[in-house]
């Protein structure tokens, strides 16, 4: 058995500090988790399914040290990626454009050749 202090003017005993919600989620934030599971349904020694589910919670910063920023180049999230997608597109469809056209005035050429020639 213990024995304990009850008189005025002592030091309370430190007990186990208390978190809240909010340090957790700073701390989760900063140092980022990792959540990872399999899910595989077999039948009779036959795999049927097979689920990976890797899951990396962290805050925008702790993910681009870890190296992953792949919502900078998906266009549906970035709106910088979306005109770069866009500009991309652009230049391909001018480009398909100017063969096309290119080709067009070559073989109409070619026609006004053989129409002078009487052929």
């Amino acid at each position: 058995m213990t024995d304990v202090d009850f008189r005025q003017g002592s030091q309370p005993v430190a007990g186990p500090q208390t978190t809240n919600l909010a340090d957790i989620l700073e701390r989760v934030l900063d140092k980022g988790i990792v959540i990872a599971g399999d899910i595989k349904i077999d039948l009779l020694d036959i795999e049927l399914l097979t689920i990976r589910l890797r899951l990396f919670v962290a805050s925008v910063d702790t993910a681009k040290k870890a190296g992953i920023d792949w919502w900078e180049s998906d266009p549906a999230l970035s709106s910088r990626a979306s005109r770069s997608a866009l500009q991309v597109e652009n230049r391909q469809l001018r480009e398909r454009l100017e063969a096309l056209e290119s080709k067009v005035d070559d073989t109409s050429s070619l026609q006004r050749t053989k129409e002078k020639r009487g052929t």
